[in-house]
């Protein structure tokens, strides 16, 4: 029996974000992309979500490579924790290679890593698999889309991309996607973020023409904030700086990082004597001056939070600073950068944010750029990825609009074995999957329990009832005790602590009298009661915490 090709998404469906996609055919296997997650908000204290990669582990000898499309962190943010389960060598662009070898620094796993670099155009050998890299436009430099020939068929996997003719680097490679739908694709893996979005997404050139509207005239301080990973726009900060004969001081550690990474691999080019240090910023006229920071998310204890709640150390915000935020929020963000920006108008800067000023463009495909991509590489399959169900239905249902048929188009989910043969391409079964919660050096040994566990607490606090018991009788010698945290306060609510006394005592005394003497025993006795009591009493559910000591 032939082999059959299996492409295996580890994440990146129905999410946004954690993308990763196996291809395996016979003894060989490879991944594109190595993603992290964020935490939702009922994840407290997690830091990140990373994909579940057990059954990577299983077959780590079939492994021949990791391969990225580009430097984002939902695409590389996985890599040092994943790399520490199964090991192979990672391929990807200059700067994308840069930024993971950033990120494997801070876990010393740069010396245990194999790093090979590739350009658009290269054709890389992995086991029975020949991957091609293809440049494509995106929010990020160095971005490229995989042609990936297999025994199969050839697989296209666009990565994130979008098609800009005005593009620094030049417009995605729209010639060599044709070209593949000449020889024949047989199936497409195609992003889906912006499906919802009729017509293109405007270029970044955009975006500098409107910058420069705001620098003309303005006679105050500057502070840019963007996406640290936007090189184009930050090339753009800069040019437009000189021009208007201002000085640009960076602050924000990503945005230091990618700084000093992409100047290194010749990705920026700064103009001379524009770059002034942070500590120098005080001599500088406001008029001749721009401050690029981090924190166009709202993220706590990023630059522009620290600025706006006076925290960092050699900026203070002062009244008519001109702040523009060049970044849209990530859904879920929306909240955190509303009070930064009420903050930043407290303090009497001027805070430029609107969706009309033209201060951010999308990196991502809008349908009309979609159907170019169908359109030129005339898949005989379609499985749309990156996005959630909506975004994939919407996908499936632009691909049947450009007259594909139905029965060849598949939505998979996160774990799904898609099975391809030359004719066929159909889902069969499913692999262990789903998010790794990391939750500071700790990665998964924060699970559903303890997530769980903290969601009660967060919701309705904690009691804890402490007894000392007689090693002789069980007899009480000193106790019960209630502390409560997080549940009410308890100078204020001496009545409610005192009933809680009464029933824990009565509880341990019905234990005594029937001479039980088994701890967890009397801990449920008492946890059951006082939990009765109090659900009818306050309609409230703490978790309660018996401690039981020997004397």
């Amino acid at each position: 029996m032939a082999e059959k090709l299996k492409i295996i998404p580890l994440g990146g469906l129905n999410e946004i974000g954690k993308n990763m996609t196996v291809l395996e055919y016979g003894k060989d296997m490879i991944v594109v992309d190595c993603g992290l997650g964020f935490p939702e908000d009922d994840m407290y204290g997690v830091d990140l979500v990373i994909p579940d990669v057990t059954y990577l582990a299983k077959n780590q000898k079939k492994l021949r490579g990791f391969f990225i499309t580009h430097g984002h962190e939902d695409h590389i943010g996985a890599l040092p924790y994943v790399l520490q389960a199964v090991n192979a060598p990672v391929h990807a662009t200059p700067l994308t290679l840069g930024l993971i070898k950033l990120k494997l620094e801070e876990h010393d796993l740069v010396s245990k890593t194999q790093l090979v670099t590739h350009h658009p155009g290269d054709v890389v050998k992995a086991g029975c698999f020949s991957v091609e890299f293809i440049h494509v436009n995106h929010s990020i430099a160095d971005a490229v889309a995989f042609a990936i020939h297999t025994p199969v068929g050839t697989v296209i996997m666009t990565g994130d991309f979008k098609i800009d003719p005005t593009s620094e680097d030049g417009m995605t490679d729209l010639g060599r996607f044709g070209m593949l739908g000449k020889e024949g694709v047989y199936a497409l893996l195609c992003d889906s973020t912006n499906v919802e979005r009729q017509g293109y997404t405007p270029s970044e050139s955009v975006v500098s023409e409107s910058l420069d509207r705001h620098f003309k005239g303005c006679k105050n301080r500057i502070i840019v904030t963007t996406f640290a990973s936007n090189m184009h726009r930050i090339q753009a900060v800069f040019n437009i700086a000189h021009r208007h004969g201002r000085k640009v001081a960076v602050t924000g550690r990503s945005m230091e990082n990618i700084l000093k990474v992409a100047t290194e691999l010749d990705y920026l080019h700064l103009p001379e004597n524009t770059l002034v240090d942070l500590n120098q910023i005080k001599s500088i006229p406001k008029d001749k001056l721009v401050i690029v920071s981090t924190g166009s998310q709202g993220e706590d204890m990023s630059a522009l939070y620290r600025m706006a709640f006076s925290s960092h150390r050699q900026v203070e915000i002062q009244p008519g600073d001109h702040i523009i935020i060049s970044a849209s929020a990530i859904p879920g963000n929306e909240k955190s950068i509303s009070r930064i920006i009420n903050e930043l108008y407290r303090k009497g800067a001027e805070v430029i944010y609107d969706k009309l000023e033209g201060l951010h463009v999308s990196g991502h495909a809008c349908q009309e750029e979609l159907k170019i991509i169908h359109a030129l590489t005339k898949p005989k399959f379609f499985i749309p990825v990156h996005g959630e169900q909506r975004h994939l239905q919407k996908h499936a249902a632009l691909a049947r609009q450009m007259g594909m048929n139905p029965k060849n188009i598949l939505i998979a989910d996160t774990g799904s074995v898609i099975e391809c043969t030359p004719k066929t391409c159909k889902l069969a079964g499913t692999v262990p999957a789903g998010k790794i919660l990391v939750d500071g050096t700790g990665v998964g040994d924060v699970g559903s329990v303890v997530l769980r566990d903290r969601k009660h607490l967060a919701q309705d606090g904690m009691i804890v009832v402490c007894v000392n018991l007689s090693s002789e009788d069980g007899s009480v010698l000193s106790g019960p005790d209630i502390i409560s945290r997080g549940f009410v306060y308890m100078k204020d609510n001496e009545d409610l602590m005192d009933a809680m006394k009464m029933i824990a005592t009565h509880s341990l005394e019905v234990c005594h009298n029937r001479n039980i003497s088994d701890w967890a025993t009397i801990k449920s006795t008492i946890k059951g009661d006082l939990s009765q009591f109090l659900f009818k009493n306050t309609k409230r559910n703490p978790m309660i915490l018996p401690v039981i000591m020997e004397i």
